[in-house]
């Protein structure tokens, strides 16, 4: 196996010049952003409105839309490096293809796509077709690409919060399946350092915490953080659909997310990777200290 350039850790930053983060203002972008710019960097933040984007200072924010490629094609001018978040949901796989066209034609050179654990595995569902395509894209790009497959986030239970907040169960869509939950900040400190350092071109990396949790587990964790008890419902597929059906997401999205949720019940996403490791030079963060991190955002009941 080869050994992996970065597996002394952080390597010294190269010049890039302008780096464009699209996906802005979401989970992982937004925090891209933040780490780019603690570490001075020239930053264009691409967000659908750039008033409301509330990036730090220094940071460029500009209006850009998929459905509107002149919009993109004139963020990208002057970029060099870009951190692609494309995929809006199912009806919009192209929107990765056609964001590294513009980026090869506007001369970008290096290119970090966040896609999502499992992609390449049939058995995951249709939500694996949504990364398919723009990891394909930027394969054949010609640019200097990494690509991140990153494993369920643990900010993924904030909507754990109402009914928190509440005093009652969370809802447990995935049983007694285990996962490598990972802390979005090191997700987006690994993007970070693809961007600007050397020695990530062509690297997959899969990017899980340390450990293996089911979410009794995670909410475990949470009631420790919390100081009071946090409790768990099963839902049946039937359940989960219905709930996200409540929650306004499309019928598409719903399957896609049933897909993959089967998938964590039948043990195919237990996985952990020492990937964070291999980039960072330091450890993942676990479960449980993102959720002392975060005990505000569940907060007291009303």
């Amino acid at each position: 196996m080869p050994e992996f350039p970065s597996d002394r850790g952080p390597r010294l930053a190269t010049v890039v010049g302008m780096i464009l983060v699209t996906g802005a203002t979401g989970t992982i972008g937004s925090e891209v952003v933040r780490q780019l710019a603690a570490r001075g960097e020239k930053v264009r933040a691409l967000t659908r409105d750039p008033d409301r984007a509330g990036v730090p200072a220094g940071v460029e924010a500009v209006r850009g839309d998929y459905h509107e490629p002149p919009t993109v094609e004139a963020a990208l001018a002057g970029v060099s490096a870009l951190f692609a978040v494309a995929v809006l949901g199912p009806g919009d796989a192209d929107a990765d293809r056609r964001l590294v066209e513009l980026a090869r034609a506007a001369g970008v050179r290096r290119v970090v796509k966040l896609s999502a654990i499992a992609v390449d595995d049939p058995a995951v569902g249709p939500a694996g077709l949504w990364h398919r395509g723009g990891e394909q894209a930027v394969r054949d790009s010609g640019l200097e690409w990494t690509i991140l497959r990153p494993s369920s986030f643990d900010s993924n239970t904030l909507s754990w919060a109402e009914p928190i907040r509440a005093g009652e169960p969370v809802p447990d869509m995935t049983g007694s399946g285990v996962q490598g939950v990972v802390d979005p900040r090191d997700v987006s400190a690994v993007a970070v350092e693809a961007l600007l350092s050397d020695g990530h071109a062509g690297r997959i990396y899969t990017l899980t915490g340390p450990e293996l949790l089911t979410a009794a587990d995670q909410a475990a964790a949470l009631a420790a953080a919390l100081g009071r008890p946090v409790g768990t419902v099963d839902l049946t597929p039937e359940e989960a659909r219905d709930l996200m059906a409540r929650s306004g997401l499309s019928d598409t999205y719903v399957e896609g997310v049933l897909g993959g949720t089967a998938y964590v019940r039948a043990g195919g996403n237990a996985v952990v990777t020492d990937d964070v490791h291999r980039v960072l030079g330091r450890a993942a963060r676990t479960y449980a200290e993102w959720a002392r991190d975060h005990t505000e955002a569940f907060g007291a009941a009303d």
